[in-house]
């Protein structure tokens, strides 16, 4: 059976329990699930405090997205307070929603300019959406997650983030669907939903089958320790001169931290059941925080040449 089949079987009143059978690689026989039906809510923006960073995840544009993400990204500014550094946002595997949230997500971190135009066959209907003036962020530096799994409403945002050069998109390229869908209500009560316009960012690039190229390109990755047996330093020669600044014991042999910024590919926030990785374990979220404090610094220093 297809997958929406199974999903009405599956369906039933609110507390009532079902058995799902499982067969799953690795296992002899089948295993059975007893699952208690209950309604399912999602929440569409996450967000948690990283050091001096605030990082807000957009799992999908649903009706209160915009909404969420305004309260959940003024929490964070509260909880870090005035040395917040920048923001992150993670549009990885985000499978997009409702066009109007991603236009006011955009709207959110822009002042000014395009955001997004939608162009149908007929060129008279081109509708186009504009920023109005106000940043969430107050101008604080910004990178943009995406990856493969980032499509349609998510690459709207940042395919107007990266034209307006607000943000730095960071990752690996999006999946590529720049089609727009219409609901056409039909007389027996049903509807047909229709590919009516492609949509295109500032720069008046379609990315239908191209998606969004990042800015840096960064691959899922763990970080893994080396050994560092071998790693030899002044302090490692028999006979050197020792320091006159260190009392009593010799200064001791120099060694690798156990954990080196190499990535090797492994583990994406995908693999994870909630969805999330600490900074530590997400090789893409760790170089997002890197390069935002670089960029703090940058602007810190750039604003004392000016003065």
């Amino acid at each position: 059976m297809t997958l929406s089949e199974a999903v009405e079987k599956m369906r039933g009143k609110v507390g009532t329990q079902i058995v799902v059978t499982i067969l799953r690689e690795g296992l002899k026989e089948p295993m059975d699930l007893t699952i208690t039906r209950d309604l399912i809510k999602i929440k569409s923006v996450r967000a948690k405090k990283e050091g001096d960073v605030a990082y807000v995840r957009v799992v999908s544009f649903a009706e209160t997205t915009y909404d969420s993400m305004v309260k959940e990204l003024e929490n964070q500014k509260k909880q870090i307070g005035p040395d917040i550094k920048g923001v992150v946002l993670d549009l990885r595997n985000n499978p997009g929603g409702l066009l109007d949230q991603a236009i006011a997500v955009s709207d959110a971190f822009l002042d000014r300019g395009e955001i997004v135009s939608t162009r149908e066959r007929d060129p008279q209907n081109t509708k186009r959406y504009s920023a109005r003036k106000g940043d969430l962020a107050d101008g604080l530096p910004m990178v943009v997650l995406i990856n493969q799994g980032s499509a349609s409403a998510s690459e709207i945002v940042a395919g107007a983030l990266k034209d307006h050069k607000r943000a730095v998109i960071l990752g690996t390229k999006s999946f590529g669907k720049g089609s727009v869908q219409t609901v056409i209500p039909l007389k027996d009560h049903g509807a047909i939903r229709l590919t009516t316009a492609r949509y295109y960012t500032p720069s008046g690039t379609s990315i239908q089958a191209t998606g969004i190229v990042p800015d840096i390109e960064v691959e899922a990755a763990r970080v893994e320790a080396l050994n560092a047996n071998d790693v030899r330093s002044e302090a490692s020669l028999k006979g050197h001169l020792t320091n006159d600044q260190i009392k009593g014991e010799q200064a001791p042999v120099s060694t690798l931290p156990k954990s080196l910024p190499f990535g090797v590919k492994g583990e994406d926030a995908s693999k994870k059941p909630d969805g999330e990785l600490s900074s530590k374990e997400d090789y893409q979220l760790s170089r997002a925080l890197d390069l935002i404090r670089a960029l703090s610094i940058y602007k810190q220093v750039s604003n004392k040449d000016a003065l």
